[in-house]
């Protein structure tokens, strides 16, 4: 049921979260400064 609620209408891996902080341990992420990355697959997107 929960699964549902998701807007993707699936759960996350965990490699999509890995990708995510990759990316802010990255050079491509050096200007990107107190924002939080939110990675739901849209269940709190507003």
């Amino acid at each position: 049921m929960a699964v549902k609620q998701i807007p993707l209408g699936r759960i996350g891996e965990p490699d999509e979260v890995a990708k995510v902080v990759v990316f802010l341990a990255s050079d491509g992420s050096s200007y990107i400064d107190g924002e939080n990355i939110v990675v739901t697959g849209g269940m709190y997107a507003g």
